[in-house]
């Protein structure tokens, strides 16, 4: 699949809004302590993702009820769902200027993921977090994300990359009073 990008200006996925708040000083404190373990971008990238992937769980598997959206407040709290990680992930790669572009999958629901610019391409991550059945990997070469949509069921991979969260996604992550509540409001498509 090519990925397109939203806006031609890669600077654009580069950019701080209220959800990837990389100059928030939770999100550059977690992006120094990950820095100095890092030999050069790639690693940095690699080591970004495994630690939103492997140490703030998704909301759902672990059963906190809180919603999460703004990139410091899922570092801060170790929770979200597979959005808020995404913008978690996305504002930790931009932190240390890595370009990197939020996009979705429809599946049951929409699913949300990252593509980060590296070695003068976009490649998929999926930081959801991994439990029995799903095995997402940081990878540059094949995909190794969460899901693999079932296209003959109707779902699909979204081939944009925007700059920003898609305001679909924004909106019912701002208005959900909790899980439950955002669980039965998720977008079913962009």
């Amino acid at each position: 699949m090519e990925l397109i990008q939203e806006t031609p200006d890669l600077s654009a996925y580069l950019a701080a809004d209220d959800a990837i708040d990389h100059d928030h000083p939770q999100v550059r404190d977690v992006a120094g302590r990950l820095a100095r373990e890092a030999e050069d971008s790639y690693a940095y990238a690699r080591l970004a993702f495994e630690f939103v992937r492997d140490t703030i769980p998704h909301s759902q598997d672990s059963g906190d009820p809180r919603v999460t959206w703004r990139a410091s407040d899922v570092l801060e709290r170790r929770t979200g769902i597979c959005y808020a990680k995404a913008h978690a992930l996305a504002a930790l790669l931009r932190a240390e200027d890595i370009p990197t572009a939020l996009c979705y999958q429809r599946l049951d629901v929409v699913h949300g993921l990252v593509a980060v610019r590296l070695d003068g391409a976009w490649h998929r991550q999926d930081p959801r977090g991994n439990k029995p059945g799903v095995n997402a990997r940081f990878s540059l070469g094949r995909e190794r994300l969460a899901f693999t949509p079932d296209h003959a069921a109707g779902e699909a991979d979204y081939p944009e990359l925007y700059a920003a969260p898609h305001p679909v996604v924004l909106d019912v992550l701002k208005a959900a009073t909790d899980r439950p509540h955002l669980w039965r409001t998720l977008p079913a498509a962009l």
